[in-house]
């Protein structure tokens, strides 16, 4: 039976991945190929709801910083005005012991009670000791924590806050994956801030970042879908995979549909996807992967922004007095997120529980606060009281005032939330990745690929590009194969223009000696491998 639709190449899902490849796949202009997703929105795991008071929510924490100038081009091309973004410097704290520490906690311990400074340094000399004489290397995240940061920082910040974020113990978890996301402390930095009562300046890759002015994250990628030919989207109930039959290469649709491809680009989970697919030993390879569950939960409140925010950004909790271990001012990113101060709504009840005095709609202004929940097997919850039990702990933590003004309220449980860097993960991963790729079907993305590592925004929408890319010309994927490189712990170069220079340095890499032009396909190799450019080297700093 003939497809009703064949296309050289199918993108399966419209978030940061699925519209990378589509991007990267219109610009070649080589094979056909076709977009498509079960929802009428694209954005996926990066979009954004809005309550029907007006407070907008994404799906979780998220902001613009970038490792590549493609990306930066492709975003700035589909919202090209200086009014379009908002610029921040971020503003974030771990509450802890009754006090607001800054970020990161390892660095700033001297704004803890003398007790846990004391229990802290006295870790921190011992794991540099024990550093000095070891000639092995950490095996679990656990071990790494206490190599690194000694049992003072473990048992106060480190064990519980990734308890809380991963909903696992940190001593089943590899720790391959931390690159640039957790800081290492100095020891000699530490001691001397504790001494004189200093704290450490900002530190990683979003100590600046962007967020839209309108629409929150998920309006970035609405504009971006609009940058890609709208004939060839399948979005909605006609975009909703019901089977994919990987001899044939056949996609079916829930309308009937079938989709004939050569090369399939699935930015599924891909447990899921080897379920779509039915093929019995995937499946059961794929159950060696761990993933949790993600609530976010939004609360407007009317007034003004109180001082005790002031211009906060995002907010760590490690302690059990609150069960969320992120908070996010989400009113502070743009006022946007939040109704009109003119709009006028009525208060549902105050912050701890009571009636308010009136029941009569009011007018702002208003401020928000967005809150993220973990929830697995290891790490359950409690769904019917989460609301209460979230505004308890932010009333707890002195976020909210008792008589806060409570107006909107958002709960939203997204199943695949956090893919688990266990440490069953690689042997996972370098067991089914290849196997679907052999059968033509590359699977990328957050959950697609289970690289948390390389599971930003950007990181997303370049393992699409360089998905198509090596679909079209051979290119490596150098985000998906070299995690390390792409985040700069090896190069330490934040950028390089215009392809004027090429991999300065990875384990014998040179540089190539030529400007690389757009769709060339002279290169250099990684570990022995070609890299052709394609005008997109996936490179950390964004060769072009």
């Amino acid at each position: 039976m003939e497809p009703d639709i064949s296309v050289d190449v199918l993108v399966i899902g419209a978030g940061p991945t699925g519209l990378g490849a589509a991007k990267r796949l219109n610009q070649l202009n080589g094979p056909s190929w076709m977009i498509i997703d079960s929802n009428e929105t694209p954005g996926g795991l990066a979009s954004t709801d809005v309550t029907p008071e007006g407070f907008l929510y994404d799906v979780g924490g998220h902001v613009i910083f970038s490792h590549y100038k493609y990306f930066d081009d492709c975003i700035n091309e589909a919202l090209p005005k200086e009014e379009d973004w908002y610029t921040h410097q971020r503003i974030s704290y771990v509450r802890c012991k009754g006090q607001w520490v800054p970020y990161p906690f390892q660095n700033n311990i001297s704004m803890l009670p003398k007790d846990e400074q004391v229990a802290c340094m006295d870790g921190m000399i011992d794991a540099a000791l024990e550093a000095r004489v070891s000639n092995t290397k950490p095996k679990t995240f656990d071990d790494w924590i206490m190599r690194m940061m000694g049992q003072g920082i473990a048992d106060i910040f480190m064990r519980p806050y990734n308890f809380k974020v991963w909903a696992v113990p940190t001593t089943k978890m590899q720790c391959q994956w931390l690159g640039e996301r957790v800081a290492n402390p100095d020891l000699k930095t530490v001691t001397k801030n504790v001494i004189l009562n200093k704290t450490a300046g900002n530190w990683g890759p979003n100590a600046t970042f962007r967020f839209p002015a309108v629409d929150g994250t998920g309006g970035i990628w609405i504009a971006v879908a609009k940058t890609i030919p709208e004939e060839k989207t399948r979005f909605g109930k006609h975009g909703s995979v019901k089977k994919i039959d990987a001899k044939a290469k056949r996609v079916t649709l829930d309308d009937g549909k079938t989709i004939a491809y050569e090369k399939l680009v699935s930015t599924m989970a891909v447990d899921l996807l080897v379920e779509a697919m039915g093929d019995k030993q995937l499946i059961e390879l794929s159950k060696g992967l761990f993933y949790s569950s993600t609530h976010v939960i939004g609360v407007g409140i009317r007034g003004e922004r109180p001082e005790r925010i002031g211009d906060k950004c995002w907010l760590y909790f490690p302690e059990d007095d609150c069960p969320f271990y992120r908070a996010t001012i989400f009113s502070n990113y743009s006022p946007s997120n939040q109704p009109d101060s003119s709009k006028k709504l009525k208060t549902m009840y105050l912050a701890d529980g009571s009636n308010p005095s009136s029941t009569e709609a009011q007018e702002g202004p208003y401020w928000s606060i967005m809150l993220e929940v973990s929830e697995s097997s290891m790490k359950p919850v409690d769904n019917d009281n989460m609301l209460k039990d979230c505004i308890k702990g932010l009333l707890n933590t002195e976020m909210l005032k008792p008589d806060d003004q409570i107006v909107s309220t958002y709960h939203r449980r997204f199943d695949h939330g956090y893919p688990t860097p266990t440490l069953e993960r690689e042997g996972v991963l370098k067991d089914l990745l290849p196997k679907l790729q052999d059968m033509g079907i590359y699977s990328r993305g957050r959950f697609g690929s289970w690289r948390y590592e390389v599971g930003n925004q950007d990181h997303s929408f370049m393992l699409g590009v360089e998905a198509a890319d090596n679909i079209v010309n051979g290119a490596a994927e150098l985000t998906l194969n070299y995690p390390d490189f792409v985040n700069g712990r090896v190069n330490h170069e934040r950028r390089l223009i215009d392809g004027a220079q090429f991999f300065k340095s990875m384990k014998g890499i040179r540089d190539s000696g030529k400007p690389l032009k757009p769709d060339s396909t002279a290169g250099a190799k990684v570990n022995g491998e070609a890299v052709y450019t394609n005008g997109v080297v996936s490179h950390a700093n964004g060769v072009k």
